[in-house]
C-alpha cells in the first residue's frame, strides 16, 4: 500500500536512508543522519508542498519516494528531481516501480513538465527502472563524487511528461 508519509514514519524512513548512505552510492555523502535532520527535512518538504510517499508492507515502511524542485531559480518551476529508496530486504519486488508510478502521476496532475533523476552511473538497477518508465539519458558528469575509495560518475535521466 502506498500512502503519504506521516511524521511517525520518520524512524523507518531514516533507517532506509541511512542504509543507502552506509552501503550504496545512491547518496553521495558519508555520514548517517540523525532523526532531527529527517524531522527538519520532513517539515521543510511539507512547507514547500513537496510530497513524500511511503510503501507499507506487513505493517512496515519498506520504501519511500519524494520529489522537490530541480533548481531553485524561477525558470525551473516546472521541473522536479526525485528520489526513491527501498529497504534492501524488499528490493526486486516491484516496490520502486509502484512508487515511481505514483510519483509520475502526481507530477502530471500538478502540471510539471520534466522529472530529473540523478543516478550513480554504476547503479544499473536504478538506470533500468528509469528506462522502463521512458526516462532518457541526458548526460553524465564523470568523476564528480568520491566514495568507497573510488571516483563516481553521476548520470542524469529525464522524463518529459508531455511526450
Amino acid at each position: 500500500m502506498i500512502r503519504f508519509a506521516r511524521k511517525e514514519d520518520l524512524l523507518d524512513i531514516l533507517s532506509i536512508y541511512n542504509d543507502a548512505i552506509i552501503n550504496t552510492t545512491a547518496i553521495y555523502t558519508y555520514d548517517p543522519k540523525e532523526l532531527e535532520e529527517r524531522v527538519q527535512w520532513f517539515e521543510a518538504k511539507a512547507m514547500a508542498d513537496e510530497p513524500i510517499w511511503v510503501y507499507v508492507k506487513d505493517n512496515h515502511i519498506v520504501g519511500y519516494a519524494t520529489y522537490g524542485s530541480f533548481r531553485d531559480w524561477p525558470a525551473y518551476l516546472y521541473s522536479i528531481e526525485h528520489s526513491i529508496y527501498v529497504d534492501p530486504k524488499y528490493r526486486g519486488q516491484g516496490i520502486a516501480s509502484q512508487l515511481l508510478t505514483t510519483l509520475i502521476q502526481h507530477a502530471k496532475d500538478n502540471n510539471y513538465r520534466t522529472i530529473v533523476a540523478g543516478i550513480d552511473a554504476s547503479n544499473e538497477g536504478s538506470i533500468q527502472l528509469h528506462k522502463k518508465f521512458n526516462f532518457t539519458h541526458a548526460g553524465t558528469i564523470t568523476n564528480v563524487g568520491y566514495k568507497f575509495d573510488r571516483w563516481l560518475d553521476l548520470a542524469f535521466y529525464q522524463l518529459d511528461l508531455y511526450k
